[in-house]
């Protein structure tokens, strides 16, 4: 076969790779309800469990109240609260309810699971909150599903929460 021949073929296989990659991705950011190709699966092992939530992987692209305060790339501080546990809770989930994107799969007295999804994309990141009342504090885990870096949006995403829990 001639080389013009296979360079051909090469070329039309990969613009048609290309045509395709593009016709998903457009489908899915101007599509109106994204279709959850980057949502990913709920990861196994959520919930807190003898004070701790599921350990980060290696991956920076979550964040945790129950790591050490060594781990600084996964570790972020817990959500403070003074007063009466159950008032500050009923704050707490008020305050996640009304996050953009936010999601509540599970709530209880002492726990809470919300998937945030993305407008755009729909990448879902898998977030928890724990109530620890001999501590006065609420424990958080958020992390993503997919791919390794988040560009710091679950610490963000943390971040704000616990800004808006404090007004």
């Amino acid at each position: 076969m001639k080389i013009k021949t296979v360079l051909k073929r090469i070329s039309l296989t990969l613009a048609a790779i290309i045509l395709v990659v593009g016709l998903v991705t457009s489908i899915e950011i101007f599509g109106g309800q994204p279709m959850g190709l980057f949502s990913g699966a709920k990861p196994d092992g959520l919930g807190f469990n003898k004070g701790q939530f599921k350990p980060p992987s290696w991956k920076p692209n979550t964040v945790s109240s129950t790591v050490e305060k060594s781990d600084s790339e996964h570790f972020i501080e817990p959500i403070a609260f003074s007063g009466d546990p159950v008032a500050a809770w009923d704050k707490l989930i008020r305050t996640v309810k009304a996050q953009m994107g936010a999601t509540v799969i599970t709530e209880t007295s002492d726990y809470l699971y919300a998937e945030f999804k993305t407008a755009k994309m729909g990448f879902v990141d898998d977030v928890e909150f724990a109530l620890d009342t001999r501590a006065t504090v609420v424990q958080v885990r958020s992390g993503s599903r997919l791919g390794v870096r988040d560009l710091g949006v679950n610490r963000k995403r943390i971040e704000a929460i616990r800004a808006a829990f404090g007004k």
